[in-house]
């Protein structure tokens, strides 16, 4: 697959990503692909479904069983650059070690917050967690009471051909660096200090998602430009204006106009949890071209400029 690679000369260890199946059949979770259930659930039923539980995993009560309960869990071993390049779960990986580092010297810097590492599992079919049971239905999606992010790489697929997204190695990893940008958000505590059982356009559900795309564009960028020593290339090769298309593309896809659009053939802000296509793009857009925790900080600005 063509497009953003990982430089020669990273490390990516082993045992960074867990991979398990389980049997749950209800749907919990809450993150990119949620967005897709709670507004045609939502219209469907004439605005009637709060989102707050259909995204339960901005919730959960933490008594469900954790992913180390659910069934064929094993670690990923160790994975080389040319394997970070061209397998999925490998790019998982290294994606995630890269995200490690960069909030690792990040969070503390500017939020006075350590950082610490969430789980990542990737999964297929349906995997237990610490919100439930969840199918790769939902898509992709953090957990706050087990800090773990959750994916079923298929759902890469699901970006072009249900979502109409152009795909790519950056869009891929947007994806996941918007899961950790929900993670941060837990750590920061903008996630507890959000409101997030509403829907609409100004709603704190759609502000803790632009924060997250935010956040996912303050990596972005620095992977592919800032040198960790004793490293002497950053993680990512330098992103291309087409690549850089593919991950706004794939942030555009998954904005609640464009699914609203495209599941009822209407578009009703009030029932957006999420945030536009535009807004989803700029945002991400606005981390990756300098952004900080505070300018990323979607609860503090006015509705106006969100």
């Amino acid at each position: 697959m063509g497009g953003v690679t990982f430089n020669e000369g990273q490390d990516f260890q082993g045992g960074r990503v867990r991979k398990g199946a389980g049997r749950g059949t209800m749907v919990a979770g809450g993150g990119i692909g949620a967005v897709v259930i709670a507004v045609v659930a939502t219209l469907l039923s004439g605005g009637s479904i709060n989102p707050a539980d259909l995204l339960s995993a901005f919730v959960g009560d933490g008594t469900s069983t954790s992913a180390d309960g659910a069934t064929d869990v094993e670690t990923l071993g160790d994975c080389t650059v040319e394997q970070a390049n061209t397998d999925r779960d490998c790019r998982l990986a290294a994606t995630a070690y890269s995200l490690d580092e960069f909030w690792a010297k990040t969070l503390p810097a500017q939020a006075g917050t350590n950082y610490v590492e969430p789980g990542v599992v990737s999964f297929s079919g349906s995997v237990q967690t610490g919100c439930g049971s969840a199918s790769a239905a939902m898509g992709p999606f953090y957990c706050p009471p087990d800090q773990t992010v959750y994916i079923d790489v298929s759902f890469y697929d699901e970006l072009k051909s249900r979502f109409g997204a152009s795909g790519g190695p950056l869009a891929e990893e947007y994806v996941i660096a918007h899961e950790f940008g929900h993670h941060i958000e837990q750590l920061s505590g903008a996630m507890d200090s959000a409101n997030r059982s509403g829907s609409g356009p100004t709603s704190d559900s759609v502000r803790i998602e632009l924060m997250a795309d935010c956040l996912a564009g303050m990596w972005a960028g620095d992977a592919s430009r800032t040198t960790y020593p004793p490293r002497t290339k950053p993680f990512l090769s330098p992103i291309t204006d087409a690549q850089l298309k593919d991950a706004l593309d794939a942030a555009a896809s998954v904005g609640d106009d464009h699914i609203q659009q495209e599941a009822t053939g209407r578009v009703s802000p009030e029932g957006f949890t999420h945030g536009t296509s535009e807004q989803r793009m700029r945002w991400f857009k606005t981390g990756y071209d300098g952004g900080t925790l505070a300018t990323c900080n979607a609860l503090e600005v006015k509705a106006s400029d969100l």
